[in-house]
């Protein structure tokens, strides 16, 4: 993530304005990564790749990406004022790693609404 992005986030998470997060099930799978599970915790590392804090996770659901609501969009914290900006922004954004097609079988990467997301809400401690 670029850094000025990851500095406002890793900020927005220790103010309390940022308490949920979005991803792709499929991206969390190729890069290895486990399903989070409620009561899970986990540092938060900033730009420098600092632990800045403790996170909780609060809540997850594995969900298509049309049934994210209002509320989570609104926790992510990141300056969008609806469902339907923040998956415009989401979808501009997504860096991949490069054998990311690869492993969703989908050389175009294309986010639609029956995608599969992992929509957490966490707490930080």
């Amino acid at each position: 993530m670029p850094r000025p992005l990851r500095d406002r986030l890793v900020s927005a998470v220790l103010s309390g304005e940022k308490v949920s997060t979005t991803g792709l099930s499929a991206e969390g799978k190729a890069e290895g990564k486990g399903m989070p599970s409620r009561g899970e915790r986990y540092a938060l590392i900033d730009s420098a790749g600092r632990a800045t804090a403790e996170l909780e996770v609060t809540d997850v659901r594995v969900t298509p990406l049309v049934e994210v609501g209002p509320r989570h969009a609104l926790d992510e914290d990141e300056g969008h004022r609806s469902v339907a900006e923040r998956r415009t922004a989401h979808e501009r954004f997504r860096p991949r790693p490069p054998q990311m097609p690869e492993a969703l079988d989908d050389p175009g990467v294309i986010v639609g609404d029956t995608t599969v997301v992992v929509a957490e809400r966490f707490r930080a401690r």
